[in-house]
């Protein structure tokens, strides 16, 4: 009886420390005000339709790995103000994307609260893309298979690729 109660006792212990699923995670940090689109749901979207794909990641992230047709917009000094300046038709499809979808959520509030109205958050960010097998290319525009990954912790959630953090 002792030994089982042991046994029930540690696997409560160690259950708050198994890993959390993608959905578990962006449960966490996400409040859901973006709406997501999935990475199956770009790549139809940048097939079929013109739309503005925002990576919301540092320069130095961007310059390792990025999506094709996205444009570096940052996190840390992201200026609605100059997406503004540059983006007339408050309607205009934008796709914001990060590492894993949360700090590109942030980015697309941004955009809403400026008047953005047809803004989506890219499911899983880059990892997402990358584990789906959709390519990423370098800052010469070749393709790669490096993600940079923001850090050690975040590197977990790429399946597939290499990850690299500083």
């Amino acid at each position: 009886m002792k030994k089982t109660l042991y046994i029930l006792l540690l696997l409560v212990t160690f259950q708050g420390f198994a890993q959390k699923t993608l959905d578990q995670l962006l449960q966490q940090y996400n409040t859901h005000s973006v709406p997501y689109i999935s990475v199956e749901g770009l790549r139809a979207l940048q097939v079929n339709e013109e739309i503005i794909l925002l990576d919301t990641r540092e320069a130095s992230e961007f310059s390792v790995s990025n999506i094709e047709g996205s444009q570096c917009v940052g996190f840390n000094n992201f200026s609605a103000e100059e997406i503004s300046e540059a983006i007339e038709d408050k309607d205009t499809p934008i796709v914001v994307y990060c590492s894993l979808g949360i700090r590109s959520e942030q980015v697309g509030e941004k955009l809403q609260k400026a008047g953005f109205t047809n803004v989506k958050n890219l499911y899983g960010g880059i990892f997402e893309w990358k584990n789906k097998g959709y390519p990423i290319l370098d800052s010469k525009k070749i393709e790669t298979d490096t993600v940079h990954t923001f850090s050690k912790l975040w590197s977990k959630w790429l399946l597939k690729g290499i990850p690299m953090y500083e």
